[in-house]
């Protein structure tokens, strides 16, 4: 079977299934490592190899392809430095891998869940994938900017340490949702621009794009019965 025909019938299958690998890596992975247990750094190389091939399929571009696979090999060299000898170089090529995955299949997603046709129960998943994704982009330049600036952010020291991944996907949700419980704020100017940006972002899309993509669906559900 070729990638064409795997992503005519699956294509929409597997927004749903990369929605369910982010929510384990963000929700499930990333705590665990938190909590210093090796092996789901493992799992989390693991998760990263299916989300891979799940852009592969999807997108059908050489392009997302090389790209995710860049990122790949940055995570895997990332791992081996920290194994040996963790610094901020490691850091930074886990920031830059997530952002390579992060955009790709901001792309990849937003092109199969906003494409003509009919809107699926699959696609509204697909919404939600899209939105998750962003808060792993802004996680990642959060990560950019508090090594370049160690006193970027108030209540969080963006150093490598197991704990750092879970926290900036926490303060990323916060200011996605506009929570904002107040024990991590942004100082530097530019930290502070992206946060407004993602604020903005994290309120508009549900009350637009998404809820646009529900009430079709349920038009379209409607239509069947």
């Amino acid at each position: 079977m070729t990638t064409e025909q795997l992503r005519e019938r699956w294509g929409d299958s597997l927004l749903t299934v990369l929605t369910v690998l982010l929510l384990v890596m963000m929700f499930v992975v990333a705590p665990l490592q938190a909590l210093g247990l090796f092996e789901f750094q493992v799992f989390e190389l693991l998760l990263a190899l299916f989300l891979v091939g799940g852009v592969f399929i999807m997108s059908g571009s050489a392009v997302a392809v090389v790209t995710m696979l860049v990122a790949l090999v940055m995570i895997v060299t990332g791992a081996i430095l920290r194994l040996r000898s963790p610094s901020i170089l490691d850091l930074n090529l886990f920031a830059g891998s997530w952002l390579l995955v992060g955009l790709t299949m901001a792309v990849t997603v937003a092109r199969a869940t906003f494409a003509p046709g009919r809107v699926t129960y699959h696609r509204v998943i697909g919404a939600v994938l899209l939105y998750l994704t962003v808060a792993v982009i802004f996680s990642s330049l959060y990560t950019f900017i508090g090594t370049l600036v160690p006193n970027a952010f108030a209540g969080m020291k963006v150093e490598d340490r197991p704990t750092l991944a879970s926290q900036l996907i926490y303060f990323s949700f916060a200011t996605l949702t506009t929570t904002g419980y107040g024990d991590v704020a942004p100082l530097h100017p530019i930290a502070r621009s992206l946060c407004n940006v993602e604020a903005i972002f994290g309120q508009l899309y549900p009350a637009t794009l998404l809820a646009r993509l529900v009430t079709l669906e349920i038009a379209h559900r409607d239509q069947d019965s």
